[in-house]
């Protein structure tokens, strides 16, 4: 699928750009349609530093105030946001019956390397957790915002298939208490959280900022790519 071959060049790119890119380089990926956000690219050190730093919250925060999942960007194929995605990262296509009941295929968890075969195993985990999202900012959207976060598809690293047990560990925390277990995703992992942080003009806290530091300062040719959601 064209939107699968999006992710995977998205994704591919957080880990290898060319050295020659400027450090504080901030380009347009494509023309920019009138009225639309231009997309920006960073070095992951840079990205980090563009992070606002404040206080988490956690006050009033219930999942429920995320509606996901929704009927995804397709509203003609009958599948929700989580099965779009399942379609979109699987490695190997799975049979789609009516309702868009997935059987059979092959995905790859990269947060522990595990190669999985039944869709039912596997988790749709958001890059920055709901509960993350709102002691940072996303307490202060309305109902419409926060569905919208909570079904992003269009960037590419906001939602991915995980291993159900990689994900619950991850459970709510983040990159200061948190990291994949698998060492070779960990520079992946702060792009993308970066990114979608910067993305969705997430804040981090202190603790939070000294640990992305460090693991970018050891992810020299990671590049942070976004674009602003609306």
């Amino acid at each position: 699928m064209i939107k699968n071959l999006a992710r995977g060049a998205a994704a591919f790119s957080l880990l290898l750009f060319p050295l020659a890119l400027p450090a504080s380089a901030t380009a347009a990926a494509a023309p920019t349609a009138p009225g639309a956000s231009a997309a920006v690219v960073l070095p992951v050190t840079d990205a980090v530093a563009q992070l606002p730093v404040a206080d988490e919250v956690r006050e009033g925060y219930t999942r429920d105030k995320f509606k996901h999942w929704n009927a995804g960007l397709d509203l003609t194929d009958g599948c929700n946001t989580r099965a779009e995605v399942l379609l979109d990262e699987a490695t190997a296509a799975p049979e789609v019956a009516a309702s868009c009941k997935l059987s059979g295929g092959a995905w790859l968890s990269y947060y522990d390397g595990q190669e999985v075969t039944d869709p039912g195993k596997l988790d749709i985990d958001h890059m920055v957790p709901l509960a993350e999202s709102w002691d940072s900012g996303a307490s202060n959207w309305d109902a419409k915002r926060r569905e919208a976060y909570a079904n992003d598809q269009d960037a590419a690293v906001s939602l991915v298939a995980v291993t159900a047990r990689s994900n619950r560990a991850k459970a709510d925390r983040d990159p200061a208490e948190w990291m994949p277990p698998l060492p070779e995703a960990h520079c992946r992992y702060v792009g993308e959280w970066t990114a979608t942080k910067l993305r969705w003009g997430l804040s981090a806290d202190r603790a939070e900022i000294d640990a992305l530091s460090v693991y970018a300062e050891a992810c020299e040719t990671t590049v942070v790519h976004y674009t602003p959601a609306p």
